[in-house]
């Protein structure tokens, strides 16, 4: 098995004046950086005295889990001969919290929005969704459900 690893620091930029003298005293920024791309700038999410105008945890590990499968189903078209054209999605999930304030997402869904070249392929350009997911690096290492609601259209390019 190959190993990759992964390297992000992730600073807190809310200390205002008194670190963590109470619940309410700090703020929830942070700067997530990886060496050689830009800074984001994230927060808790509001819910949790975060930043409304801020990424948080919870959002950016969503986009982790739609933006693999997309590079996986994209993949796997390209193999397939299946021309994809445009491709979006509408991730939506599930986060649910203990009363110990602790909490998971319980599911995923992903909503592709995808554009193909030939109607002919429209079948299995629907299947490979299963088989994107079965590849994704981030749907992997997730202990929920992850289903997908797929929207595709054709457009011919003749």
């Amino acid at each position: 098995m190959n190993q990759h690893h992964y390297n992000v620091t992730v600073t807190w930029t809310g200390n205002r004046g008194t670190g963590t003298a109470g619940y309410k005293s700090y703020g929830r920024d942070h700067s997530v950086e990886i060496i050689g791309k830009p800074v984001i700038k994230a927060s808790a999410d509001p819910a949790f005295r975060g930043d409304p105008a801020k990424h948080n945890p919870e959002e950016l590990f969503l986009a982790s889990l739609s933006s693999c499968h997309m590079l996986w189903y994209l993949h796997l078209c390209a193999d397939r001969g299946i021309t994809v054209l445009e491709y979006s999605d509408e991730a939506k999930g599930m986060m649910e919290t203990d009363e110990n304030g602790s909490g998971m997402f319980s599911s995923v869904t992903l909503n592709p929005h995808i554009v193909i070249a030939k109607n002919d392929y429209r079948t299995l350009a629907s299947e490979l969704h299963r088989e994107a997911n079965k590849m994704c690096f981030i749907a992997n290492s997730c202990n929920f459900p992850v289903d997908h609601e797929v929207t595709i259209r054709v457009r011919n390019t003749q």
